[in-house]
């Protein structure tokens, strides 16, 4: 399978740019996962690698060949669209094989095809139906089977995903993550769900206002975002930001803020002294998860949060807070005994702070 680049990808509307001179390289047969809100590029960078947009600037390169030249059907790539793109008069065999039939290829070997692919995707039932007989999730099975049967090198996902509804959102994750590890395919994925991101992708990157702002593993985008969009936007519910100052007291070195006065341990204190913000009068932002806050009533050194609104998921709740005029989200087991309008204490470990300079938004390592 080949591999991606794009070097310098740059996209203009008239005299408004939409991307900023993007580099992203795709290892082969890798899963990556372009997420990001409305309106951040992720979408317009897909279809350039499609040939359905024009490159303003830069290239795109397949196995080191430059193709921004070339037309689509000539860059060996399957494209899977959001509103599924069937073609209603057709069965849903008829549709999966389109292409094969626009190749002339044998008979046999499209009836072989359409067979494997369809056993592979659950649709062998359905291959005489057409496609207002059938649910949105098995129309966007049928979708992804068209794509399939081309036998590409790329397959291309625009939020296919994003027409159904939840229960069938998750259904289908499960049958993408099952698809994937049956084909070994480069596979490019947009979407603006970060649970879809989280549990789909060998990589994601995570986009906005037409830049990339990181790319990594699921887990390294959890665990270490480099800068306040990432950490906000990754996790459900988002990470809480608190405004907070570095003080000196006795020696000791605490993060103080409205309601709350929390000692640094030595491990926070070397982390600060190697970012040179150990003198004291900083200003630093917080970011703590809601799961990392622990209810506990005994605690000396607490966040201090009046809870405003439960909200019951089953087995968790999450607990909307007021700390002196900031919002604060708790993540807890719902069977936490907690009422409204209590004022109640969460400890946080210093090991699951995160800290962001003010002033870059930027992480700090």
């Amino acid at each position: 399978m080949p591999a991606i680049q794009l070097q310098q990808l740059t996209k203009r509307y008239g005299k408004t740019e939409v991307l900023h001179g993007i580099d992203l390289d795709m290892a082969d047969a890798e899963f990556t996962v372009l997420v990001g809100p409305s309106g951040c590029g992720k979408s317009t960078t897909l279809r350039m690698i499609a040939g359905l947009e024009n490159v303003s600037g830069g290239e795109i390169y397949i196995d080191g060949r430059p193709i921004s030249h070339l037309e689509p059907k000539e860059r060996d790539l399957a494209m899977v669209f959001q509103d599924y793109a069937l073609y209603p008069h057709m069965n849903v065999a008829k549709n999966m094989s389109f292409a094969l039939r626009l190749q002339k290829r044998p008979k046999k070997e499209i009836e072989q095809k359409i067979a494997e692919v369809a056993e592979m995707l659950g649709l062998t039932d359905y291959l005489n139906r057409k496609p207002a007989e059938l649910s949105g999730g098995q129309r966007q099975r049928v979708a992804m089977g068209r794509a399939l049967t081309r036998d590409s090198a790329t397959f291309l996902f625009d939020e296919p995903l994003s027409n159904l509804d939840a229960k069938l959102r998750t259904q289908m994750r499960a049958e993408l993550a099952l698809m994937r590890q049956r084909v070994r395919k480069n596979m490019i994925y947009v979407t603006h769900d970060q649970i879809e991101a989280m549990t789909l992708a060998d990589r994601i990157v995570v986009m906005h206002g037409g830049y990339i702002q990181q790319q990594g593993t699921p887990e390294e985008l959890f665990k270490r975002p480099a800068n306040l969009f990432v950490a906000g936007f990754l996790g459900t519910p988002p990470m809480n930001f608190l405004q907070a100052e570095i003080q000196q007291n006795g020696g000791e070195t605490f993060f103080r803020g409205n309601g709350f006065a929390l000692r640094c341990d030595e491990p926070m204190v070397a982390r600060l002294t190697s970012n040179n913000l150990a003198a004291g009068n900083r200003a630093v932002i917080l970011g703590i998860r809601p799961s990392d806050l622990s209810f506990d009533p005994a605690a000396e050194e607490a966040i201090e949060l009046n809870v405003a609104i439960a909200e019951y998921i089953g087995a968790q709740s999450v607990l909307i807070c007021d700390c002196h005029g900031e919002k604060v989200m708790v993540e807890l087991k719902s069977d936490t005994p907690i009422a409204l309008g209590e004022r109640l204490k969460f400890r946080v470990d210093m090991a699951d702070i995160h800290l962001f300079d003010p002033e870059t938004e930027r992480a700090v390592s």
